[in-house]
């Protein structure tokens, strides 16, 4: 049977219509804390690779989440990187664009946050939001300084190209890159909504600008569509996430993460005959008690 992480992958290639992918699915699991046990599991598990992924200083790992409003980006983040070494995990939340950053091309400000060897990067939104609010707001294409001329009716085609080749060179030079699409509802994301609205521990979360963008639903839908189509990739796949449960979705990170890393197969690095020399000799001085600060 396919893991978790297998059923949710965007196979590159494949024709792909996110109307057919049910934000609701919980596959075979039928009980919420049947999963919040395998994610407890699979945290101690994850816990245990990016230990060895820190150490050994060779890999760094990408995590992309996208998503629309009150999908769960947050939670995700919190509860699968429960417990994993802040020294070696890095978060990066991207809003609204500086003008300094509007100055530079598209990748610029995401790139200089891009995780070193030995740590996990996650991006909450991310360089997709050029091809995603960007276009359903065409609007703010005029703010990037761009010449007219490349102004042009393939501009959306032409980001994909230019992610593709971006999140190539990343693997090329040593980056894996794993990108989920947390695909909630509208109906869910309404009951979020209220939800925000109704809990004073909450309020702060929403904006008026939440139900703006809630009205171009059908517009991101598309936008989503043709991003998950035209750069999933096998050096960068992408993960259409059930939202709808969020215990499910978090699941479903976790898994392929750990998968993700696994496969690179981490390990602490082996020292080599000098220095173990070096650590038996300061262990006899400890023992005799002549090491010295």
């Amino acid at each position: 049977m396919a893991s978790l992480s297998e059923r949710y992958r965007v196979d590159h290639g494949r024709k792909f219509r996110l109307k057919n992918w049910d934000p609701k699915d919980t596959a075979h699991f039928k009980s919420e804390k049947h999963g919040e046990k395998l994610l407890v599991r699979g945290v101690e598990r994850l816990i245990q690779l990016q230990e060895k992924l820190y150490a050994q200083d060779q890999w760094a790992v990408l995590v992309v989440i996208q998503a629309m409003d009150a999908a769960g980006k947050d939670g995700a983040i919190k509860h699968v990187m429960s417990g994993v070494n802040p020294q070696g995990c890095d978060v990066h939340s991207f809003k609204q664009p500086s003008s300094e950053d509007l100055d530079h091309d598209f990748l610029w400000r995401t790139t200089k946050h891009l995780p070193e060897r030995g740590h996990i990067g996650i991006f909450n939104r991310s360089y997709y939001e050029e091809v995603l609010i960007v276009r359903v707001h065409n609007e703010l294409l005029e703010h990037e300084h761009l010449p007219p001329p490349l102004v042009s009716k393939s501009i959306w085609k032409q980001r994909f190209e230019d992610i593709n080749t971006f999140e190539r060179h990343l693997r090329r030079n040593g980056t894996v890159v794993l990108k989920f699409f947390l695909n909630v509802s509208k109906a869910e994301q309404k009951r979020r909504f209220l939800r925000r609205l109704d809990d004073p521990a909450k309020n702060w979360k929403f904006s008026m600008a939440d139900l703006s963008e809630r009205e171009r639903w059908n517009d991101y839908m598309h936008a989503y569509q043709e991003m998950i189509e035209g750069t999933a990739a096998p050096h960068a796949p992408w993960y259409v996430v059930p939202a709808d449960n969020k215990w499910f979705t978090r699941l479903v990170v976790a898994e392929a993460i750990i998968e993700a890393l696994e496969e690179l197969k981490p390990a602490y690095p082996k020292l080599d005959s000098a220095k173990l020399k070096e650590l038996k000799a300061a262990r006899a001085a400890l023992e005799k008690g002549r090491h010295r600060r």
